[in-house]
């Protein structure tokens, strides 16, 4: 890299950095105020809500930062072309496409941050949060409804009502069936916890059989369970897709599909992870061309106005096309890279046709 180089790819760093300081700030102040209707329930404090916000911070980052990134460059270089710094760049022989090879750069450098936050910070803190507010808010409190996880095992269903608290699940309901359509019995446990690889422990089991003309019942203490699935698999039932990593994620599809269940949710999940960790680089280089246009001689504000609009427009429609693949069945693969692709195509005819 010559010093020109060095120079843009600090400049577009820079300010993405001071970018994504404002928008972290907003997304943490939104994020605590949505906490306030749980302040006071359980032993849930102020305090666990602040923590909360932190902890999720890293996640706040990785959804923010292809905006960030925007606004970033946007600012950068559109401080630089106002500067008339660019365009004695260009008027010394420097073509558009050397001018977004560090810009490029720059970007390539910021998706590689994303992704580190997105597979080893943001994930396991998010989870975290959320498994120390559930313990907090319902520690003498069952829960059901969309709250509830369920995982299937073959001829197995299990139902997980609280969060997961170290090696252990609470409210857990088994359900054995025989066939598609007959259930055999219902078992439910208050605790369900690791004994070894491939069994569980139940304790405190009422479980009730039926029969052809009867129900019977019965209620232990301590029951052993085989089951293929482990306390990771019901962590990430109760999780969002948009919460795990790419690991998480396959790992994931991988026993949905041996249990012949849907899998498009997760999948569309895991493309569009990889293709948003791209659409970095994109979204950066995308600013090449407004700072040689429209956008020379404009101001800070006016830049900062843009970028977020765009990278909000490129956000809602990333998650109009996901829902929209998932509603009507479309290739997870076509559906995860549409958006980065389209904007991509778009931008590599913008800088072509850049003077």
């Amino acid at each position: 890299m010559n010093t020109l180089d060095r120079y843009l790819y600090r400049t577009v760093l820079l300010y993405t950095l001071m970018a994504m300081a404002v928008l972290l700030a907003l997304g943490a102040l939104i994020l605590f105020i949505s906490q306030q209707s749980d302040i006071g329930v359980g032993s849930y404090s102020a305090a666990d809500a602040f923590l909360f916000t932190l902890l999720n911070l890293p996640q706040t980052a990785f959804e923010l930062l292809p905006i960030g990134a925007m606004i970033g460059a946007l600012m950068g270089l559109g401080n630089l072309a106002a500067g008339s710094e660019l365009v004695v760049t260009r008027a010394s022989g420097v073509s558009v496409w050397r001018i977004a090879w560090p810009v490029g750069l720059a970007g390539a450098t910021l998706a590689l941050i994303m992704l580190g936050i997105g597979e080893y910070a943001a994930p396991s803190m998010a989870q975290f949060a959320k498994r120390e507010k559930t313990v907090l808010k319902f520690a003498d409190v069952s829960f059901a409804g969309t709250s509830s996880a369920w995982v299937k095992d073959g001829n197995r269903i299990l139902r997980v009502q609280t969060g997961e608290v170290d090696r252990a699940f609470g409210g857990v309901s088994v359900f054995e069936l025989d066939g598609p359509t007959r259930l055999l019995s219902i078992q439910r446990a208050a605790r369900i916890e690791v004994a070894d690889p491939g069994r569980w422990s139940l304790h405190n089991v009422a479980t009730s059989r039926f029969e052809k003309d009867k129900i019977e019942g019965d209620t232990v203490s301590e029951l052993t369970l085989r089951s293929t699935v482990n306390r990771e698999f019901l962590g990430l039932a109760a999780t969002d897709p948009q919460m795990l990593t790419l690991h998480g994620l396959a790992s994931y599809i991988d026993h949905l599909r041996r249990n012949s269940l849907e899998t498009a949710v997760y999948e569309i999940g895991y493309w569009s992870r990889i293709a948003r960790v791209f659409a970095v680089i994109i979204v950066t280089l995308l600013a090449l061309p407004f700072v040689f246009g429209p956008l020379r001689t404009t101001g800070a504000g006016a830049r900062t106005v843009v970028g977020a609009l765009l990278g909000v427009a490129f956000f809602l429609v990333e998650r109009t096309v996901e829902n929209g693949g998932q509603l009507f069945n479309f290739n997870p693969v076509l559906v995860g890279w549409l958006p980065t692709a389209v904007v991509g195509f778009c931008t590599l005819v913008a800088i072509s046709r850049t003077r």
